[in-house]
């Protein structure tokens, strides 16, 4: 298992010096004292309505919300994004759970060619800070999506500075979404497109920037990843997960993401609730166990298959 020290985290100056012990532990909870990020991702039921939640070949408890809460309660875990809503509404029967509330969100109706995406802030850092007191839960970080190349990515970016720098003020960790969309982008997974992304995240102090893998013809994706995770320099990179895809090609992306690209982890979201709740805290407990716990491939699946 790798593990970092706590003398060894870079802790961002706009951190106070009264909440720096705050964001200390925080960055060492998410991370498990690793460096590595594994984020179960659960805001897809604003971003992708119940496409992902009902359908063929879907569970019938992955429509109902608390699904997503029972997975990371029982499943290994840094840290569970969702929207402050849900977690409102079922927090206090997970309160062991490690929660980063996603700041903003928009549903995938209105399509790029009808206009430009844009995802407007719905809370400010210090509801998420009053929440995080009254509550009593483990509130470790806050999420932000912006849409690079889109028309309105000036607010998308206006708004990201701003809520990074009021989190860092309570000690809060930082984690951005960041994905080139528009009519302006003619190639979404471009790897050098994907680079910018990564630097655009650096240049806003975010912790960790979560982004997609890339892919060019007649490349390997996870060397031409490498540009990406170079471009952020302190800023951690994460891979999002993607669509479902069978569990030992997931696991061996992953795997190469990690130890040839250099990524710090990954955000997963229909790779793991888009199954039973045994199966999807089998598949938290194998991308854990790479993640956080530098298992090889064979002993991942091993993990998921129970043996």
């Amino acid at each position: 298992m790798v593990s970092i020290r706590e003398e060894d985290v870079k802790i961002p100056l706009d951190v106070p010096l009264a909440v720096r012990e705050t964001y200390l532990q925080n960055y060492m909870e998410i991370t498990k004292g690793t460096g590595r990020m594994m984020l179960f991702a659960g805001d897809q039921k604003v971003e992708h309505l119940n496409d992902d939640f009902f359908g063929e070949g879907i569970p019938a408890d992955d429509n109902e919300p608390e699904h997503l809460f029972r997975i990371a309660s029982k499943g290994k875990i840094g840290v569970f994004a969702t929207q402050l809503g849900l977690i409102a509404r079922y927090g206090m029967d997970y309160a062991d759970v490690p929660y980063l509330v996603k700041m903003n969100s928009k549903s995938h109706l209105v399509k790029t060619k009808q206009m430009d995406p844009f995802s407007n802030e719905w809370y400010d850092i210090e509801q998420v800070a009053e929440f995080r007191k009254n509550s009593g839960l483990k509130i470790l970080g806050i999420g932000y999506t912006i849409y690079l190349g889109s028309e309105f990515e000036a607010d998308m970016l206006n708004q990201a500075a701003q809520l990074i720098y009021n989190a860092h003020k309570y000690g809060l960790i930082t984690v951005l979404w960041i994905y080139p969309r528009g009519a302006a982008v003619m190639d979404e997974k471009d790897p050098h497109l994907i680079a910018g992304a990564t630097g655009v995240g650096a240049t806003l102090n975010s912790d960790f920037v979560k982004v997609n893998y890339p892919r060019k013809e007649g490349e390997r994706s996870e060397e031409v990843f490498k540009e990406a995770v170079l471009a952020a320099g302190r800023t951690k990179v994460v891979c999002a997960g993607g669509s479902s895809d069978e569990c030992e090609s997931f696991l061996n992306k992953l795997h190469k993401q990690i130890h040839i690209s250099g990524a710090h982890g990954n955000a997963t979201g229909r790779n793991i609730h888009q199954k039973t709740l045994d199966e999807a805290v089998s598949m938290c407990n194998a991308i854990y166990a790479i993640t956080i716990e530098d298992a090889s491939v064979e002993e991942a699946l091993n993990i998921y298959r129970n043996k």
